[in-house]
């Protein structure tokens, strides 16, 4: 291919470096509104992208839509008219570089769902002209930037480095993380080509204080989902030695303490009720799927996802256990469940093992309300068949009603001592307080 069609379009540098590009995010979530609240802030003009009316109506009024993202950033940007938020595909046009951070769920078989980068591609497909840059940062298996989305953009004839550039560089986000933001992690960047990836990493390096260029798209994709991988082999490792070590009458949080004095060749994890969230429960399948492909079992990936699966049930039969201690059963027990997010501090309930563990509760006959002072009404859905509820109030009046408060997700704004004073049994997954087996019962 000729040099000429490998290069941005004229002036797309200069005006890079002035802050003056027209920026397209498709998915205004906890990926895509950081990003876009960063280039605004350069003084480039983003245009945010989401089918989410609610969420577009939150950002139109300057709020908003996640609780660690600071609505005076959104008033600021959507005031200077840095930043504006639409539903309508046509106000895509004219961009000179697109990021996709949309969803990549599961199928319920467990396969990789690519509904939602497909439908981007399509979207951004007839504006991918004169040089406009485009990059996914969805989490995906390797090969799904040059044989998923590339397809798709040159469907119409039009050719990358050409009509337009394309790259990966993978979202790496963990929300509400007080020492690591957007800005501060370092960002991977692997294009189809050598110029799709200097033409993004010279885009994020505006935003991101470290941007670290990979050989391709492949090498980007596949060192995302090993970070996930590590992760979720790790936990699962963690949480099998707490069923081992409980039963051996070995506290695990004990031991991970003990371990960690250990300044070298040793990194701690710890152990919960399950996996949630949207990476790491999902991200190591994506992997599993491609790996058919090439007749390879991934026999760590798929060992840990049954340890951590399997995390719901072991804590149901720990609060069985704990019920037992007073004389009681499951059926028509009242449970309160801490905390229907899926970590500490967010109000994200995708794949939140509080939820099974509500279905598990609720299944055996238990009568189950949930606390979380992030999420005042679960509307339903998520794949669970919970009905609709809203969050109990935390009251000592309303703590002596329950039967067993079960501590699923150790959110800051709780009054843990309010709940170890009134409630009758405790059946605590997070190491809120060390175990009693008078009142508080590990698990």
């Amino acid at each position: 291919m000729a040099s000429k069609t490998n290069k941005p379009s004229a002036g797309w540098e200069e005006r890079l470096k002035r802050g003056s590009l027209r920026i397209g995010i498709l998915g205004m979530g906890y990926v895509g509104l950081p990003l876009g609240l960063l280039f605004a802030e350069k003084g480039h003009t983003v245009i945010g992208y989401d089918p989410d009316s609610r969420r577009m109506a939150s950002l139109k009024k300057g709020r908003s839509p996640i609780r660690h993202i600071a609505s005076s950033r959104v008033a600021s940007a959507v005031k200077r008219r840095k930043l504006r938020a639409t539903d309508r595909a046509a106000d895509l046009a004219g961009l000179d570089a697109a990021l996709i951070c949309v969803p990549t769920p599961l199928t319920k078989q467990r396969e990789p769902d690519l509904s939602y980068v497909e439908s981007a591609a399509r979207l951004l497909a007839p504006h991918a002209t004169n040089g406009m840059l485009i990059v996914l940062e969805s989490t995906t298996y390797p090969g799904t930037t040059r044989d998923v989305v590339l397809p798709i953009l040159t469907a119409a004839g039009r050719k990358a480095g050409r009509d337009f550039h394309l790259a990966y560089s993978p979202e790496r986000e963990d929300p509400n993380n007080a020492r690591f933001s957007t800005a501060s992690i370092p960002k991977l960047v692997g294009g189809i080509n050598s110029a799709s990836s200097t033409m993004a990493a010279a885009l994020y390096a505006q935003i991101i204080g470290s941007v670290v260029p990979v050989a391709s798209c492949e090498v980007a994709e596949a060192a995302k989902l090993l970070e996930n991988i590590f992760r979720s082999v790790n936990i699962a490792l963690v949480n099998e030695l707490k069923m081992v070590l409980d039963r051996m009458g070995i506290d695990v949080w004990q031991v991970i303490e003990a371990a960690g004095t250990k300044p070298f060749g040793f990194m701690p994890f710890y152990p919960g009720p399950g996996l949630g969230g949207h990476c790491i429960p999902i991200d190591p399948f994506y992997l599993t799927w491609k790996a058919r492909e090439f007749e390879l079992p991934t026999k760590f990936i798929e060992l840990a996802g049954e340890i951590n699966t399997a995390m719901p049930y072991y804590v149901l039969g720990k609060c069985q256990d704990a019920l037992n201690t007073k004389g009681k059963g499951l059926r028509r027990a009242r449970v309160l469940v801490m905390g229907l997010a899926y970590k500490k501090d967010v109000e994200d309930i995708r794949e939140s093992p509080a939820l099974k563990l509500m279905e598990l509760l609720e299944r055996g006959g238990a009568v189950v309300d949930y606390h979380d002072p992030h999420v005042p009404q679960f509307e339903g859905g998520h794949g669970s068949p919970l009905k609709p509820r809203a969050s109990a109030k935390l009251s000592a009046a309303a703590l002596r009603r329950y039967d067993l408060v079960l501590v699923a997700t150790n959110h800051t704004a709780v009054d843990y001592r309010l709940v170890r004073r009134q409630a009758a049994l405790i059946v605590d997954t997070r190491r809120v307080w060390k175990p009693d087996f008078k009142k508080v019962f590990p698990a």
